[in-house]
């Protein structure tokens, strides 16, 4: 069973026409978004009447609106404005809160809140969960909503991310990796999904209005810039991971010539034998240097590595920012086009109407 919008009517406003009317400013909170609506008593009366008729079996809505005023006006009396204002907002929370879902069902009801049908959001529901994974996006509103469930799954991944480089101990790292590793995994499904619910909006043959080319543009943006971000995080993750690897082993082969190292200073002091340095595996900088000697060798040696690395996360950085002043361009240049694009649309329109006019004359 999906949350109901949480619906309020905070305050008032009049109308700026000439027979100026009480506006009322509807405000919805749903799980990804809040939006506001702005609806006359009039919509109000009309909606009750619809829900009496649509709804099924003989009894009516649980409650009905306040009844309207013949003798004062709410654009002259705040209080009156004010008195409507609660009733109303009280009208919309019961039936939105009523344990029968009749009304909320009906098409009246999610016309007037500009809620998606329930088909729509059933669809949506099972979409997220996985329960129709055969089944193609084929609705508008749907596509947008997968969208969003899209981005969260990428903020989800970016968050267990960043967990993983601030944890401490071996097993947190490893459980966050496991959780960043779902999270990317699910949104590489998704963004198939949302290619392919382009093509079916991209079709007429689905049933459903068709969508407008510069909006089938905008959408490809919106998968291509997710696919471009899943994938920087998770070369992101394997890099972490393979940096995981690296310190362990160097970790590791730290202890073994330590332990070398004390074994052969052991043989020297008549301790217990081991097994010392190998003459035959020598280079010209270690056949030189006793054992504290070979031992500040490597130590230096790691300093140096340790310096690269910084040195290659700098220039990855300046990479980074170049990639994202890109970005940041390629934006603004897409912006240009579109109002190029509608520019172009609208001096073809006049010199359409030139030529009829023109043929008109001739």
């Amino acid at each position: 069973m999906t949350s109901q919008p949480e619906i309020s009517i905070p305050f008032t406003s009049t109308s700026t026409s000439s027979k100026p009317y009480t506006i009322y400013n509807i405000t919805l909170r749903l799980p990804l978004r809040t939006f506001t609506l702005h609806k006359r008593y009039s919509d109000f009366t009309t909606l009750h009447s619809t829900l009496s008729s649509q709804s099924s079996g003989s009894q009516p809505p649980p409650v009905t609106p306040p009844p309207k005023s013949y003798f004062s006006s709410t654009t002259k009396s705040p209080a009156l404005a004010e008195s409507r204002r609660i009733a109303l907002e009280k009208y919309l929370q019961i039936i939105n809160t009523d344990a029968d879902d009749r009304w909320r069902n009906t098409s009246a009801w999610r016309s007037f809140l500009n809620l998606p049908s329930s088909n729509v959001s059933h669809r949506h529901h099972a979409a997220v969960n996985g329960a129709v994974s055969g089944q193609s996006i084929t609705d508008p509103v749907v596509w947008l909503d997968y969208h969003r469930d899209l981005k969260t799954s990428l903020h989800d991944a970016r968050l267990q991310i960043t967990r993983r480089d601030q944890a401490t101990s071996t097993q947190a790292q490893h459980e966050s990796s496991a959780a960043a590793k779902k999270h990317l995994v699910k949104a590489g499904t998704m963004i198939q999904s949302l290619e392919q619910g382009l093509k079916n909006l991209g079709n007429d043959s689905w049933g459903k209005e068709r969508l407008g080319d510069g909006e089938m543009r905008r959408r490809r943006d919106l998968v291509e810039s997710a696919r471009k971000e899943r994938e920087g995080l998770e070369n992101l993750l394997n890099a972490m991971a393979t940096k995981s690897s690296l310190d362990g082993a160097i970790a590791q082969a730290t202890a073994g010539d330590r332990e070398k190292l004390i074994s052969t200073q052991g043989q020297q002091n008549g301790k217990k034998p081991g097994t010392g340095r190998v003459l035959g595996k020598e280079t010209d900088r270690t056949r030189a240097l006793d054992n504290q000697g070979v031992l500040q060798l490597q130590q230096q040696l790691m300093r140096e590595q340790d310096e690269d690395v910084d040195v290659l996360a700098a220039a990855v950085a300046r990479q980074k920012q170049i990639g994202i002043e890109i970005q940041e361009e390629l934006a603004v240049q897409k912006d240009m086009l579109e109002l190029l694009d509608e520019d172009v649309d609208r001096v073809q329109g006049k010199m359409d109407v030139a030529r009829k006019r023109i043929g008109k004359i001739k």
